[in-house]
């Protein structure tokens, strides 16, 4: 059962400023939303496998192929600056 003061101790936690109104109107709401779930909590499952989405779904993207791998050397053409195998960059503080 959810009270006012679990309303307000929420709200709190989440920076929100109620009215008295709102804080009657969350309480019933909120306590509404758990009696449903104590519902599905009462279902049966066994058996039934968890799932990710309430759809099959696959993936329609192509494989990835690789189509051509750059090289050392033509990778460190394009630096600006080098040092042995590694590109040299300004310090930063």
């Amino acid at each position: 059962m959810i009270t006012i003061k679990d309303v307000e101790h929420v709200a709190k936690l989440a920076r929100l400023e109620l009215t008295e109104e709102e804080k009657e109107v969350f309480t019933h709401q909120l306590g509404d939303v758990l009696a449903h779930v104590e519902k599905m909590n009462a279902v049966d499952t066994t058996g039934v496998e968890p799932m990710n989405h309430a759809i099959e779904f696959y993936n329609v993207m192509r494989e990835d192929n690789k189509i051509y791998e750059n090289t050392r050397e033509e990778l460190m053409a394009n630096a600006p600056d080098v040092e042995g195998e590694f590109f040299k960059v300004p310090k930063i503080n």
